[in-house]
C-alpha cells in the first residue's frame, strides 16, 4: 500500500476540532502541554479564548474538563494515551465517568507505533482501562476519514467518550465521498467465507493487505473494521462468525482487555467459534522505528496472515 495516501489520525483530530469550532461555540479544548503533538494547537490558533493548557498535570486537566462539562458545555481533553488513560484514570473514572459528563478524551500516540519514545510512552493498555469505565464509549478510528467522522460523532454524543489516535501516518482506506460513520456499527470492508478478520485502528489496513495475500493462497478472508470497541457491534460479529466459523482479531494493543477480549467475551456467550488474537502478547514495547516495531511484534499483514493460517489449520 506504498502508493496510498497516509495521514496520522491525530492530525485528522486536530483539524476536525477547528472545523467544529467554526460550527459550534459550546465546547472548549484542553491540553496538557502537548498541543503540537496532539494537534490541538490548531484549535488554539483559531480559537485561543476556548483553549486551555493545563500544563503537565493530566489529572488536573480531567478535573477541569469535568467542571466545564457541568455547565452544559462539551469539553475535549487531549494528551498522549499513556497519560490520559493511565495517569488520569482515577479522575476519568470518578469525575467524568461516574457523573456521566460530556467530556471527550482525545488520546493520541497510542500503541506500539509511537516508536522511538519507547515502552513508557507506548500505551498498549488504554482500551482495556477505558472499556472498564461504566458508560464510556470507546472508538478507535482506522484512518483520516474515519477519525474526522468519529470526532464529530464524539461531539454530538452525550456522555464520556474515548477517542484513540495514532502518531504514525495511517493509509487512507475509506472514501470520503461515500463513507458513513455509525457509532456501534462495524463495517465489513471485504466479504469472505473462510475466516473473519476483526480489526481496529491502524490494523484495519494491515488486515486488508493480509486478506489480499491470502486470496492468492485460495483463502477467502472477511475483513471487519470494528471501529467502536464499546459498544461492540455483536450483530455484525455474530453474522460473520456464523458464516466463516473462525475469527482472528487484530489490534495495536495488548491482547489482554482490548478488542480481542471483547470479541471473545461476546462470541463465547452467544456464538462460540475458534478465535486467534493478534496483538501485543503481554509484554512491554521498546524503542525503535515504528514500522520495525510493528513488524517485530507481528502487527503487520504477514503476522495477520500467519494467524489466519494457524486458525484454519
Amino acid at each position: 500500500m506504498a502508493d496510498v495516501k497516509k495521514i496520522a489520525t491525530r492530525v485528522s483530530y486536530g483539524e476536525t476540532l477547528v472545523e467544529l469550532g467554526a460550527e459550534h461555540d459550546d465546547f472548549v479544548v484542553f491540553d496538557a502541554d502537548l498541543a503540537a503533538a496532539t494537534q490541538t494547537g490548531k484549535f488554539k490558533a483559531a480559537y485561543p479564548d476556548r483553549f486551555f493548557d493545563a500544563g503537565i498535570a493530566e489529572c488536573n486537566m480531567m478535573g477541569l474538563a469535568a467542571g466545564v462539562a457541568t455547565t452544559g458545555r462539551v469539553a475535549f481533553a487531549s494528551t498522549f494515551a499513556m497519560f490520559a488513560a493511565g495517569r488520569a484514570f482515577e479522575q476519568i473514572r470518578n469525575s467524568i465517568g461516574y457523573p456521566h459528563l460530556n467530556v471527550k478524551i482525545g488520546a493520541t500516540h497510542a500503541g506500539i507505533s509511537v516508536g522511538e519514545d519507547g515502552a513508557t510512552h507506548q500505551c498498549n493498555e488504554d482500551i482495556a482501562l477505558m472499556r472498564a469505565v461504566p458508560g464510556m464509549t470507546v472508538v478507535v478510528p482506522a484512518d483520516d476519514v474515519e477519525a474526522r467522522a468519529a470526532t464529530r460523532c464524539a461531539y454530538a454524543t452525550d456522555g464520556p467518550f474515548y477517542l484513540r489516535f495514532g502518531r504514525l501516518a495511517a493509509p487512507v482506506i475509506n472514501d470520503p465521498e461515500t463513507y458513513e460513520f455509525e457509532l456501534g456499527r462495524a463495517i465489513v470492508m471485504r466479504e469472505g467465507t473462510d475466516v473473519s478478520i476483526v480489526a481496529c485502528g491502524l490494523m484495519v489496513s494491515a488486515a486488508l493487505e493480509a486478506a489480499e495475500a491470502l486470496e492468492a493462497e485460495g483463502i477467502s478472508a472477511e475483513v471487519i473494521n470494528m471501529h467502536t470497541i464499546k459498544p461492540l457491534d455483536t450483530e455484525t460479529l455474530f453474522a460473520s462468525a456464523a458464516k466463516t466459523g473462525r475469527v482472528v482479531t487484530v489490534e495495536e494493543h495488548s491482547v489482554i482487555g482490548g478488542l480481542g477480549e471483547a470479541v471473545c467475551a461476546a462470541l463465547c456467550e452467544h456464538a462460540p467459534v475458534r478465535v486467534k488474537r493478534v496483538g501485543v502478547q503481554d509484554v512491554y514495547g521498546e524503542s525503535g522505528p515504528a514500522l520495525d516495531l510493528l513488524d517485530k511484534y507481528g502487527l503487520n499483514a504477514e503476522g495477520i496472515a500467519s494467524a489466519v493460517r494457524e486458525v484454519l489449520a
